[in-house]
């Protein structure tokens, strides 16, 4: 891969919203995460240390996917519904269509909750709990990482 390509690479990730990517081939390694304050990095085994890619101009974090759940004691009853793939959110399955759920919404387990489409595929993300739904923590047609939480509900 040359300098070009890894440029290219780095300039996607930036504008894709992602915190961080990993990629791993016969013939590199290279390590792109975003900084507290929103600057792409890039690091590979054999560099000496971090390259920062600052003449890229990086599109700063999704304020949301970096705050973590609330922790006061009202929103620790509360379950997360997590991301299972990196993608792009959706709530409905169609522009036009309604939200699978909305606040208040009371759900059951195995009921589908949005799409997150990843690589052209669009995955129905269903429930694995069952409840009312207190919030949702992602705007639709967002990027999404692994692990990120979607949804808060209450089990009650």
């Amino acid at each position: 891969m040359n300098a070009k390509e890894i440029k290219n690479m780095i300039d996607f990730i930036a504008k894709s919203g992602l915190a961080e990517v990993n990629i791993e081939t016969e013939e590199f390694k290279i390590k792109v995460k975003r900084d507290n304050e929103g600057k792409v990095i890039a690091t590979a085994p054999s560099m000496p240390q971090p390259v920062a890619a600052a003449p890229i101009a990086a599109a700063p974090a999704p304020q949301e996917a970096a705050k973590p759940a609330p922790a006061n004691d009202e929103s620790s009853k509360y379950v997360q519904i997590k991301s299972p793939m990196i993608g792009t959110f959706y709530r409905s399955p169609k522009p036009e269509d309604p939200s699978f759920v909305n606040v208040g919404d009371t759900i059951s387990a195995g009921d589908k909750v949005c799409i997150v489409e990843a690589m052209k595929l669009f995955n129905e993300i269903e429930s694995e709990i069952s409840g009312t739904i207190v919030k949702v923590l992602v705007e639709n047609a967002s990027p999404v990482e692994y692990d990120q939480p979607l949804f808060l509900v209450d089990p009650a």
